[in-house]
């Protein structure tokens, strides 16, 4: 198994455990995959599995079992994984503190020295959640 390269905060790994806990394999891992998704840095997917699929890599986190395709290994390095339960947002963000914003705003008002002061942030909802168990 590889060591991570990576940071999860105790809120995360609670998150993880649980989803692996209450899963039809509870002796799995956390299989989470991540690519590039524009202004918030990350789009991700997980799903609880019984072992790593062809080219994951077997990662423990504190006896946690986390599957990682290669790709999400190295968008990773140096990023904290973080969970975040909040009235407008629920799920798993992700910190990187080598990338900067992109200057960009929904608003459209929002000074690019302050967007690029924001590290980089994706999420998994809920939602993302129920519509992957409904599958």
């Amino acid at each position: 198994m590889l060591q991570p390269q990576f940071t999860v905060t105790a809120a995360a790994e609670k998150f993880m455990r649980r989803m692996v806990r209450f899963s039809e394999t509870p002796a799995g891992g956390f299989r989470l995959t991540v690519t590039p998704g524009g202004c918030s840095g990350y789009a991700s997917e997980f799903t609880v599995e019984a072992a790593p699929q062809a080219g994951d890599a077997d990662v423990l986190v504190n006896g946690l079992r986390m599957f990682l395709p290669a790709e999400s290994r190295l968008l990773l390095e140096g990023v904290s994984i973080d969970f975040a339960d909040t009235p407008t947002k629920s799920g798993l963000t992700f910190v990187n503190p080598n990338q900067a914003a992109c200057g960009c705003s929904s608003s459209g008002d929002a000074p690019a020295a302050a967007a690029a002061a924001a590290p980089a942030q994706a999420s998994v909802t809920l939602d993302s959640i129920r519509r992957m168990a409904k599958a």
